[in-house]
């Protein structure tokens, strides 16, 4: 809990909205207490012990608010028997990469009963983020929304909402998800789907037993909400909507957008997307689901296939605001969401974003381009160890991914100290490939040899530089979309298209007026994304796919932004109590 200021919030197990309502002073430092522990939780008629913060759950762990410009301590004490470390996703951490989070990137994980102050500047930033652990798989219950709002005075661009509530997408396993993951790779094979799909951490009434842990969002006639979206879960891109409701789209990953109108959204995991939900004028006499379920193309059974739905309905006229509200006479509409592998309306969809480009909130898109860069991202696979059989994609293989054909393996001390104190020998290399060193049709058919190079390699850049990044998805076992998510930066999404990247014709058509600014881009489904950015940045930073199970395949890499000339280009030195290896 924050010491500056008590957030007030009502929580019961079937219904569980957290209206926003608070007054932040700005320039402020915002100190709040993590402790890491185990708590008994039950959901579809099964319990089972888990990690949280705070002991909170079924809501999201404890929301982390400040302002523009505020200082943020967050003291993270780990009583779990597991190691730990937190990523503020988004967060740009200008010179303060040992407080990013990835374990053996920017730091050593908290070991069990040590613990780790974070402690940043939030500058020029304000919107939606979020915090999640960022170790194996822990985040699978570790998360929570990390809400920044404007400084004071400063007004949305945008009429402002009666109330905003947090909507964090998760997923749930009966089993535990570090057996699980940990089962998989003994065996080199795809790891068992999630059992359910989670609004807040509640899977609804479309899942067995499960009634009576439904969101619920209860609204006024005539008031508009703004829901803070978040994708926690750790394999799945979703589609949400609200049945027979519109969402006015206003921001994505903490930055303001031309406003749009949907019914149906996309968002992948590790984005945040703020809608208007404009309640209808009228007591309607109805209650609306408010449904998300899995965007793939991957191959059946390598996802969550199921719906989660929550619950909005309507304040009756006159009645107490404790009264009951849900009737279950009255209609329950339900919206018609796309088809799974609907990639067309994701297109469409991610097409609509356009940055602001006001003077206020100008898009500052890099219009030259100092360094371009050619990655092919996908799957590949590893063959399996003498003498032992293996249940990838054949028995003698087992399923890896990488970037540029290099599957990123995770060093045992962090990468950033050993940059900082000059100890790398050992540690990484500094010769990323800037493009595949074997070209190949990559949206075609795939070659003979599917299998991957281990590394640990790091893209290393001096400071300063205007970046261009092209990313390419390949269909090596199948195309698949890979939501990419970079440490440290925002970058703009200046092009994307499907099939191969045609670097003659393509650069023509590059948006370099009003591109989306965003943390986390969707590489599409046997196409291609196209980003810049300026790496002002120093320090080590990671890129990922935020499909759990690819990242731990090894989709994953890291930059490394050199210092700057001027002390304010250059690496803070590490706090006295980051953690040891």
């Amino acid at each position: 809990m924050a010491t500056s200021y008590l957030l007030p919030c009502y929580v019961v197990i079937t219904v569980l909205v957290l209206f926003f309502s608070v007054d932040v002073t700005e320039g402020a430092i915002r100190e709040y207490q993590f402790d890491v522990q185990m708590t008994n939780v039950t959901r579809l008629c099964s319990s089972k012990s888990i990690v949280t913060v705070n002991g909170q759950f079924p809501a999201p762990g404890p929301t982390v608010f400040a302002r523009e410009g505020d200082f943020v301590v967050i003291r993270v004490v780990n009583h779990v028997p597991y190691n730990m470390s937190i990523h503020w996703h988004g967060i740009r951490q200008l010179r303060t990469g040992w407080a990013d989070g990835p374990a053996y990137i920017t730091q050593c994980p908290i070991q069990t009963g040590q613990s780790y102050v974070y402690n940043y500047t939030i500058v020029g930033q304000r919107g939606t983020l979020w915090w999640h652990a960022h170790i194996s798989w822990l985040r699978a219950t570790v998360y929570g929304p990390l809400v920044i709002l404007p400084k004071l005075g400063v007004p949305y661009p945008f009429p402002a909402p009666y109330k905003e509530v947090p909507v964090i997408f998760g997923e749930w396993w009966l089993s535990d998800t570090e057996v699980v993951i940990n089962q998989a790779l003994q065996v080199g094979a795809g790891p068992n789907v999630s059992d359910a799909h989670t609004i807040n951490g509640l899977p609804g009434p479309l899942y067995n037993c499960s009634a009576k842990d439904t969101f619920k969002l209860k609204v006024k006639p005539g008031k508009t909400y703004m829901l803070r979206l978040i994708n926690a879960a750790l394999n799945d891109e979703l589609f949400f909507s609200i049945a027979n409701h519109s969402l006015t789209v206003v921001e994505v990953d903490a930055v303001y957008v031309k406003p749009f109108t949907v019914d149906t959204l996309f968002i992948a995991p590790g984005q945040t997307t703020n809608v208007l939900l404009a309640a209808k004028p009228f007591y309607p006499g109805a209650n609306y689901y408010m449904s998300a379920r899995t965007y793939s193309t991957g191959r059946p059974a390598t996802f969550d296939n199921t719906t989660v739905a929550g619950i909005l309905e309507y304040e009756y006229p006159d009645a107490p605001s404790s009264a009951a509200s849900f009737h279950k006479a009255l209609p329950l509409y339900r919206p018609a969401l796309p088809q799974l592998n609907d990639t067309s309306f994701v297109g469409n969809f991610t097409a609509k974003l356009r940055s602001l480009a006001t003077p206020q909130y100008p898009a500052a898109v890099p219009q030259t381009v100092d360094k371009r860069f050619f990655f092919t991202v996908g799957l590949g696979t590893h063959p399996c160890p003498a003498n032992t059989t293996c249940q990838g994609p054949t028995n003698t293989t087992q399923f890896a991914a990488s970037v540029n054909n290099v599957s990123f393996v995770l060093p045992t001390k962090a990468l950033l100290h050993s940059h900082f104190t000059g100890l790398s020998s050992g540690v990484y290399e500094s010769d990323f490939p800037v493009a595949p060193l074997t070209p190949f049709n990559y949206t075609g058919t795939p070659p003979n040899n599917t299998n991957v190079a281990n590394g640990t390699k790091l893209m290393v850049i001096p400071y300063g530089t205007n970046v261009e990044l092209v990313m390419q998805g390949t269909s090596i076992l199948g195309i698949e979309s890979h939501p990419l998510h970079l440490h440290g930066f925002n970058f703009f999404v200046v092009g994307q298209g499907y099939g191969n990247y045609d670097p003659v014709n393509d650069p023509a058509k590059f948006n370099l007026v009003d591109p989306v600014e965003r943390n986390t881009v969707g590489v599409p489904a046997g196409g291609w994304v196209a980003i810049r950015f300026l790496a002002d940045n120093p320090g080590v930073w990671f890129m990922h796919c935020h499909l759990e199970v690819h990242t731990t395949w090894g989709l994953r890499m890291a930059w490394l932004v050199l210092d700057g000339s001027l002390p304010h280009q250059k690496l803070l030195p590490p706090p006295s109590d980051i953690p040891k290896c």
